[in-house]
């Protein structure tokens, strides 16, 4: 059954909607952003953690200096573990505030370091843009430990949804790194690009994710128009040995669940290590709505928990 906070959500935003409401994809991309983020900072801003100290820096891009941000949990050690996370958001939407609250209870739960980054977007900035973001942030992390108190041997990533594909990427395009070796790939509802549909993608046109806001997103992405973008979609990696451990979490009323639980399979059937959590009565983007449902909090703090377990 669906988490009654979240019903009542749902059935509050329906009778708000105009009948004649255009769909958020017919949006101005800067109206769409803008939406998200105020509609995500209202659902979070009530449960963040205001004990986690975070500073705002710059790390290398593909292409230049990105934003980013790093949340430092009371009581963190001098040289600390570190998850290096990607923001969800369809590779279109998302930043930085989105995933504020997000990324302090990740921080505060799991006792590490968290480095948000702030990647190029399509579809201005399509693939291999954002991607190759986030693989050249992850190598900075490695490369000035140091600089942020971290320990080297002691750095995961993560995201959510396309941040999670992402993530799921950088373990890929890592694997073999003598020098950047990856302890923990934590993939929260992610788009994995299976060869074919799911049933939970064929079945489920919402909640929160709708099948329109799926193709808008993956047609602005554009990976399928790129030489290499058999790259974008881990589930069709040629292998899957060697990656890093991977904590995989779902939830049931997602059109992305089946491919994360197909993930994991996939890891543990090329002999890795993935651990499948799953939350049946949670939607997509649950993460970065804790105002909605206690039950968010309470899957941050297991999640964190599972973060510290593998990054001790």
């Amino acid at each position: 059954m669906l988490d009654p906070h979240f019903e009542a959500m749902l059935k509050a935003e329906a009778a708000q909607q105009p009948a004649e409401a255009p769909p958020l994809t017919a949006l101005p991309l800067e109206v769409l952003r803008g939406f998200y983020v105020q509609t995500r900072q209202g659902q979070n801003l009530k449960t963040s953690p205001a004990e986690v100290a975070t500073r705002d820096l710059q790390v290398a891009g593909a292409q230049g200096e990105l934003d980013a941000r790093l949340y430092s949990p009371p009581g963190v050690e001098a040289r600390s573990a570190l998850l290096v996370y990607f923001h969800g958001g369809g590779w279109v939407i998302g930043n930085l505030e989105t995933h504020d609250a997000h990324c302090r209870r990740l921080a505060l739960h799991s006792g590490a370091q968290v480095l948000a980054i702030d990647y190029r977007l399509a579809p201005e900035h399509p693939f291999p843009a954002g991607h190759d973001d986030a693989l050249a942030a992850v190598r900075w992390a490695f490369d000035h430990a140091g600089e942020i108190s971290v320990d080297p041997g002691r750095i995961g990533v993560g995201g959510d949804s396309a941040g999670g594909n992402l993530a799921a990427c950088v373990s890929l395009d890592l694997r073999g790194d003598p020098a950047r070796s990856l302890r923990l790939q934590l993939l929260l509802y992610p788009a994995t690009g299976p060869a074919q549909r799911t049933p939970s993608r064929e079945s489920r046109d919402g909640p929160v994710l709708s099948r329109a806001a799926m193709d808008f997103f993956e047609a602005s992405l554009a990976a399928d128009k790129h030489p290499e973008g058999r790259r974008a979609f881990p589930a069709q990696a040629a292998s899957h040995a060697g990656l890093p451990p991977a904590i995989v979490v779902t939830a049931g009323f997602d059109p992305l669940e089946d491919e994360g639980r197909d993930y994991a399979e996939l890891l543990t059937r090329a002999g890795g290590q993935a651990q499948h959590v799953s939350y049946p009565g949670l939607v997509h983007d649950f993460f970065i709505m804790g105002d909605v449902s206690p039950a968010v909090l309470i899957a941050a703090e297991e999640t964190g928990r599972a973060i510290a377990l593998a990054l001790a």
